[in-house]
């Protein structure tokens, strides 16, 4: 049994929770969006992962004997929330953006309805997934397009917490890296691994001369050989030298790269060795890695700028109550009016306008009931944004696990596509298409 993700949460959640089970407000159906009010970073466009991490987790949210006693032990609540706790299940219904999509500001990433009580207690973790995986996932996305075909491995692991690293390569996979040196990823999530040595090993033998047949006698001559411990040209000599021309590749981990790329290249032309491919790795981000594109390299290796983020280590994405049943039962739109974190009231359903195939804008429905879900018929031209995720407390398995991730992947690199040519640039700049809101509610049509 996999251990309870219900603890993954703020205390305030369940004091929320226990004063709405005093008031007799716990009950009452509702509806929670997850979305961000802006891309964060001066990004141009944000890419949407952790979806079927988190289902997965809202699997194993329960209040097991641990957990109760712990709330009862730091009397964190009441008795009755504590039985009420005791019998959690969610039961309600979850829809969102497909694993791997684009988003922009405001893009409904996920929509949650159910009673308040059942939905309140899952914001933390929502967000602390999505905001994680899609800022990675974003940063990724930026990196794959500055290497066009050239491929990408992310290897940061060692630059982020032992959990955040296994996400981090699952979200870096979904939006365009190839694969990882990460075990637990590719066990867990079925992708890619890959990796050979490092300066250490070289170190550990009396020459690199040594170093290098030892590793070719373990790996054979495809393996790629790290040039840099001491000095590169007497290290790429030395490779060719032990392995031949038939030598698989090199690594270079420091020094100009451009400058040292090109030098490499040709040396090992010169050598004989003109199939011998060659990897750069050495602190690179999306700016590196375009400064790289006319440079003889084929492939990269990224490790802390991508399991951050590239500076950007979170999405920004927040949790609103955006619609409630009134004391009658009828649907109210809610929200929140403080300035710079307001959010738009009602509940939403989302499409991407296209022409010619290039997306050119963020269309957002709103209706304080289920208008709003009634609309995809009067936008025939544009492509709906939302599936079910969850429907009665039943989770989608197809979002999950490896099969999930390959899905996800594919549908990023399908999606990807529809972006427009400014969208691809790196500098910082507003969105690449215009979030537009249409209200759907009965009382705006009739005007």
């Amino acid at each position: 049994m996999s251990p309870s993700t219900a603890l993954l949460t703020d205390r305030y959640e369940l004091t929320m929770l226990d004063a709405a089970l005093r008031d007799g407000t716990a009950h009452r159906r509702c509806v929670f969006e997850l979305f961000g009010r802006r891309l964060s970073g001066g990004r141009r466009f944000g890419v949407v992962a952790g979806t079927g991490r988190l289902l997965s987790l809202l699997r194993d949210f329960r209040f097991g004997d641990d957990e109760l006693r712990f709330l009862r032990d730091e009397r964190v609540v009441d008795a009755a929330t504590l039985t009420f706790l005791e019998g959690y299940r969610f039961t309600g219904s979850v829809t969102g953006y497909r694993e791997g999509e684009l988003y922009f500001p405001g893009s409904p990433l996920l929509t949650i309805e159910g009673t308040f009580a059942e939905a309140v207690v899952l914001e933390t973790l929502a967000l602390s997934v999505l905001n994680h995986d899609s800022a990675v996932a974003t940063a990724a996305a930026r990196m794959s397009v500055a290497a066009g075909d050239r491929p990408l491995a992310e290897m940061g692991s060692r630059r982020a917490g032992e959990s955040s690293a296994v996400a981090a390569a699952r979200a870096a996979y979904i939006a365009g890296f190839g694969a990882t040196s990460n075990l637990e990823a590719g066990r867990r999530w079925g992708i890619p691994t890959m990796g050979t040595a490092a300066h250490s090993w070289t170190l550990l033998h009396d020459t690199e001369e040594d170093a290098f047949r030892a590793q070719i006698a373990a790996l054979g001559i495809d393996t790629t050989l790290l040039v840099d411990t001491y000095d590169i040209r007497t290290g790429v000599e030395t490779a060719i030298r032990v392995a031949g021309t038939g030598l698989g590749g090199v690594r270079i981990d420091s020094g100009d790269l451009p400058t040292v790329a090109a030098q490499v290249r040709e040396q090992l032309d010169a050598l004989g060795a003109t199939k011998t491919r060659i990897t750069v790795t050495s602190d690179l981000d999306e700016h590196a890695i375009a400064a790289l594109a006319a440079s003889p390299v084929d492939a990269y290796g990224v490790g802390t700028s991508v399991v951050t983020g590239s500076g950007t280590p979170t999405a920004g994405m927040v949790y609103k109550l955006v619609a409630r049943q009134d004391a009658a039962g009828g649907w109210v739109g809610v929200a929140k009016a403080s300035t710079d974190k307001g959010s738009k009231g009602g509940r939403k359903a989302a499409f991407r306008t296209l022409d010619g195939g290039t997306a050119t804008s963020e269309l957002i429905v709103v209706s304080d009931g289920f208008e709003a879900l009634e609309q995809a018929a009067a936008h025939p031209d544009a492509r709906p944004l939302q599936v079910a995720l969850v429907v009665d407390g039943e989770v989608d398995a197809a979002h999950e696990g490896p099969k999930g991730v390959e899905s996800a992947r594919a549908h990023h690199l399908r999606v990807r596509e529809e972006l427009p040519v400014k969208a691809l640039a790196l500098s910082r700049s507003d969105p690449a298409i215009p979030t537009v809101y249409v209200d759907a509610t009965p009382a705006a049509a009739a005007v």
